[in-house]
């Protein structure tokens, strides 16, 4: 059995990744395609093999043969249309960051309780065993009780993207800190007490933001994220460093990845390698979300994980004066 999808947007995420994702997973029909522009449908239809293409977003929510929607649209319209599908009683993947602010994410996790259907947030990565593996080490306690965690995300400038306008939800923090402040909350268990951040604001949106937080547990974490390494160019600087009482963690694996990945433990004047082979993550995610609609699993990305971690970047974006 196969649950329907459709598809709200034809955004750039959707074709390179969550889309191909869509095809290598399991018990997962691409079914439909929807977008404002008929030549972009057409293509999209054409190119993946989807059986229904719409122009329009309300047509396709309005399709009963759709369960399930992914919407890739900008930032600033999540709220407005995860709701509208949550209403048609479709289930949701919505991509990341799920809403402006926590109390959109409370609303739209509302509806999705009071429409009887399943709300995730698109956090591919974590669905990864790379991550699952670091979560493992953490916990076993191999590198003792995490004190300190630094992680960065940093891509290049853009000359002309959404993520330049405030109004469309761009700025670094929420494309990339999302992905920073997601694998700090995954690796430390307890709730932050104390934030302090700044950024470079340029026409209402963060080029580069770094933060520092304290934790109730007495951990601390710092992370730097940006739009920082030219215009329009290939750079990317990625970085997790993890320091417990016993050893430490370090990690040069770029946010997102799939295939060989790897990353070094020290402890007790000893070295370990961790191999780990992940598949593409983006698979995995609809996987995990298919398993919930099919055989009643519980979503991975949790409502409150996803309203712990809107939280602090609200608080983040607090700090900087965005």
């Amino acid at each position: 059995m196969a649950v329907k999808w459709g598809v709200l947007g034809t955004a750039g995420i959707a074709r390179w990744a969550t889309i191909p994702g869509m095809k290598k997973s399991k018990n997962c029909e691409l079914y439909a395609i929807a977008g404002r522009d008929e030549k972009k449908v057409d293509a999209y239809k054409k190119e993946f093999g989807f059986e229904k293409g719409y122009v329009g977003y309300d047509a396709l929510l309005a399709d009963p043969d759709v369960q399930a929607v992914y919407i890739p649209l900008p930032n600033h319209i999540h709220c407005e249309w995860v709701i509208k599908a949550l209403e048609a009683k479709k289930h949701v993947l919505c991509e990341k960051p799920l809403a402006m602010n926590a109390d959109e994410v409370q609303k739209m996790f509302d509806a999705a309780k009071k429409n009887g259907v399943i709300l995730m947030e698109a956090y591919a990565y974590l669905h990864s065993p790379y991550v699952e593996s670091l979560k493992k080490d953490v916990q076993s306690g191999i590198i003792g009780n995490v004190d300190f965690i630094d992680t960065a995300f940093v891509t290049q400038g853009y000359k002309e993207d959404f993520r330049l306008h405030k109004e469309f939800g761009g700025g670094a923090m929420y494309d990339l800190g999302c992905y920073c402040t997601t694998m700090i909350l995954s690796l430390i268990n307890s709730d932050v007490t104390e934030i302090h951040a700044s950024a470079d604001i340029k026409n209402g949106v963060d080029y580069l933001t770094v933060a520092g937080l304290n934790f109730a547990n007495g951990a601390r974490a710092s992370f730097t994220v940006g739009m920082a390494l030219g215009a329009n160019t290939n750079g990317r600087y990625d970085r997790l460093y993890i320091h417990g009482t016993k050893g430490s963690i370090i990690s040069a694996v770029e946010y997102n990845q799939e295939g060989k990945l790897s990353y070094t433990i020290s402890a007790e004047g000893k070295s370990i390698i961790r191999n780990i082979d992940a598949p593409q993550n983006y698979a995995l995610e609809l996987d995990q979300l298919n398993a919930c609609i099919l055989n009643g699993d519980s979503p991975h990305i949790t409502e409150e994980f996803s309203l712990k971690n809107m939280r602090l970047i609200d608080r983040v974006l607090k700090e900087i004066g965005y």
